[in-house]
Formats: C-alpha cells, structure tokens, sequence
C-alpha cells in the first residue's frame, strides 16, 4: 500500500512527464495548426484547405514513426524499468535506422512524384497549386520529421523529459516566427510555411542531441547483429497506434474527398477548421498517451500494479478536465475559433460555428477510445487494443458517406453517431473477452 509521501512522489513523476509528452505534441499537432492560422491570415481560406489536404500525408509518416518509435520507445521503456541496458540499445538503434531510412524514402518520393503525390490528394483545380506548394518542402524533410518523433521518445523514454520539453518549445517557437518571415517577408506563400515546420524540427534535433552528453543516459547505439528479432517486438508493441493512425490516414482522406464533393470549396474550409480543433484535443490525448507508453511503460516493467494504476487515474483524470475545459470554450465562443483561420466571410463563420459545436462533442468519445486501446496494450490485452485501432476510424468512413449521400444536412454528425457505434462495440467485445480490469489493476 503506497503511503502519501509515495504518492505524492509518483504523481510528481508522472507530471513531469505528462507535461514533457504534452510539449512533445505541439510538433504533430500545434504544429499543423499554427501553420493553418498563419497561412489563413496571410494567405487566405483556399491556404487552410491546401494544408489540411495535404494533413493525409503528414499522418501517413506520422503512423509509420508511431509503428517504429512508440513500438520501440514501449520496450525501451520495459527493458530500462527492467535494468536490460543492451536490449534497450539494440531497440534504440534498430528504430534509429528504421526512422531515417523511412524518412529518406519520402524525401525521394518528394523528388520524383511531388506531381502525382499531389494530384491523388487534391482533385480541385482552384487548390491543386497549393496543395503541390506544400507538398513538395514537406517531403523532402521527411527525415527531419522521422528523426525528431523518434529521438523525442527514445530521450524522453530515457529520462529527459525536459530537455526534449524544451526542445519542442524551440522547434515550435522557431516554427511560428519563420511563418511570418518565410511567407510575409521573404514572399515564399505556402511553401514557407512548410519550410518553416521542417526548420523548427531541425533545431529541435540539434537541441534533444545533448541529452547524449556526459554518462547519464542508459541509451544509445549498440550493435544490431542477430537482433533481427526484434523488429516482432516492436512491430507488436507499435501496430495498435500504427494501425489506428493507418485508419485516420484512410478517413482524412475519404473526408476530404467527400466533403469537397458534397459541399465544395465552402465545406472543405469549415472541415478544416474542424480537424484544426482536433489538433487542440489531440494536443492533450497524445501527450497523455505518450506519458503512459514512456512513464507508464517503466512502471509497468517494474511489476507494480499499484503504482500503474494509480499513473492510469491520473491520466484518465487529466483527459477527462481537458476535454471539459475544451468543450465550454467552443461550445461558448466558436466564432473566436473560426475567425482564427482568416475568413470574415459571414456565411463560413455561421457553418463554421454550428460544426464546430458538434464536433467538440463528437471527440470526446473519440479521445476515451483512444485512450482506453492504449491502457489495453500496456496491460496486455494485445486483440482487443488492435480490434479499436481497426474501428477507431473505419467506421466513420461508411457513416460518412451514407449520410453525405442521403442526409447531406446532417453531415457533420457523421464522427459523433459512428463514435457512439464504436463505444457500444467495444463494451460487447471487452465482456466477450472476459476482461476485469479492476481485477488486473488490484482493485
């Protein structure tokens, strides 16, 4: 039974952590969003749209990093909650090289098909220029991209959340001023903008690299040879998320592709705003995943149910208070959101404000699932987390169209009916499997 100091102590930990994976997040996600707000203001509408076109390709590469990085940074995590200093270098260094030669192989795309790549994700005339503008510096620092969400797992992972807290805090800071100055004052457009975000990842790089300095780290690189077998491990540990983020990439797309047909150049800016405000949710959600797969994943090696479930309450707690927070300002104040991306168009404001009511309400549920699947595979419970991956966003898709095909006007509900569809799923599946939870926490 843990006495109040100890509690105390965790808690303290844990807090570290959860604001060093908060800060990590703003990369993936605060990220996009700024770029839409700058790009809005000195662009205009058809340069928000352009960037959340090309968002299925950012998720693309950040579902591989979740597939390579939280897979490894997961069993980095058991093995240094274990003291298996070698196992965890061989993961850091496997994953290290998996990270960049996926981040190359982009860059190479990026070189011989920016044309193509653009065309599949962009079927408007009027915003296939930009789309393609973006397109193309976005690509070619793939690498940068890779590299930065690997190496702030595996230092964060490594006990320096914050110096990689930091190092975020630069990598986005130099984002937004180089916004200004790329696209404003050296005349770049879009394309700034997306030299912008590749800049800041770099110096985020620079910075987290100082974590290898001295002897207090426990990482780093070690020789590979007959460790293929771990690529089992990593891929197990990694594909929930992975598979999860391969089905929003499937859904950002679908969405798109939907949205731009039924409700033209007007409802793909009001959808954009509306995966913006996922931006601010997911700001939370994955910092709060993260913590659990770095943190979470150590205290969960030691074997300590006690203190894992106590590092649970407290996650569940602060997604819960975040969502709420969240949920009033829009509700209260969409205009303020809306108005945000450059437009003074009266009639964008007005469906901007009513979709984005209910979309605040359509990802609460959404953030519960996702964070349910990951609690489920740090306990274990390996079908059922990948069973969620599946349906997370899957099941929107089919909502989607049939209701743009037959209730046009009520298309905006389309994420929160199919969410609700999903959480009465996995109630059936959860007693199907016989799951207690409780019981497995030492409630």
């Amino acid at each position: 039974m843990m006495d109040k100091q100890h509690r105390r102590s965790l808690a303290s930990q844990y807090w570290k952590y959860l604001v060093s994976a908060i800060l990590i997040s703003l990369s993936g996600c605060l990220g996009v969003l700024v770029d839409s707000i700058i790009v809005g203001t000195l662009i205009g509408e058809d340069g928000v749209s352009a960037i959340s076109l090309n968002s299925p390709l950012v998720q693309l590469m950040f579902t591989l990093s979740l597939l390579i990085a939280s897979g490894g940074g997961m069993l980095v995590g058991y093995s240094l909650g274990k003291g298996d200093y070698g196992r965890a270098k061989i993961i850091f260094t496997l994953t290290f090289l998996a990270s960049l030669a996926i981040g190359m192989a982009f860059a190479i795309a990026g070189l011989l098909f920016p044309h193509s790549i653009a065309g599949f994700l962009c079927s408007n005339g009027n915003l296939l220029g930009l789309v393609r503008e973006y397109l193309i510096p976005t690509l070619l620092g793939a690498p940068a991209y890779m590299i930065m969400w690997w190496l702030s797992t595996m230092a964060s992972t490594d006990g320096s959340p914050k110096l990689v807290s930091a190092a975020i805090f630069i990598d986005n800071l130099l984002n937004l001023l180089l916004d200004v100055v790329l696209i404003k004052f050296c005349g770049l457009g879009i394309t700034g903008s997306a030299l912008a975000t590749v800049i800041g990842h770099i110096a985020g790089i620079a910075i987290m690299l100082f974590h290898f300095r001295g002897t207090g780290y426990r990482t780093g690189f070690a020789s590979c040879k007959g460790s293929a077998g771990e690529w089992k491990e990593i891929i197990s540990q990694g594909a929930p998320l992975a598979v999860a983020s391969v089905c929003l990439t499937l859904l950002l797309l679908t969405s798109n592709r939907v949205v731009l047909e039924s409700a033209g150049r007007t409802g793909i800016f009001v959808f954009a705003v509306c995966m913006n405000l996922l931006q601010i949710y997911n700001l939370f959600l994955a910092g709060t995943c993260r913590s659990l797969q770095t943190f979470g994943a150590v205290i969960k090696g030691k074997g300590n149910k006690e203190e894992f479930a106590f590092i649970i309450g407290k996650a569940v707690l602060f997604i819960t208070v975040a969502m709420a927070l969240i949920c009033a300002y829009v509700w209260l104040f969409p205009q303020t959101i809306a108005t945000m991306f450059g437009t003074d168009d009266a009639e964008m404001i007005s469906l901007s404000c009513h979709a984005l009511r209910i979309f605040c309400l359509s990802f609460v549920p959404f953030c519960y699932i996702y964070l349910i699947m990951i609690i489920y595979k740090l306990m274990g419970y390996g079908t059922i987390s990948l069973f969620i991956s599946f349906i997370l966003s899957l099941t929107v898709i089919p909502v989607l169209v049939v209701v743009a095909r037959w209730f046009p006007q009520w298309i905006w509900y389309s994420y929160l009916i199919a969410y609700i569809i999903e959480i009465a799923m996995i109630a059936i599946f959860h007693k199907a499997q016989g799951i207690n939870l409780r019981e497995e926490l030492g409630k």
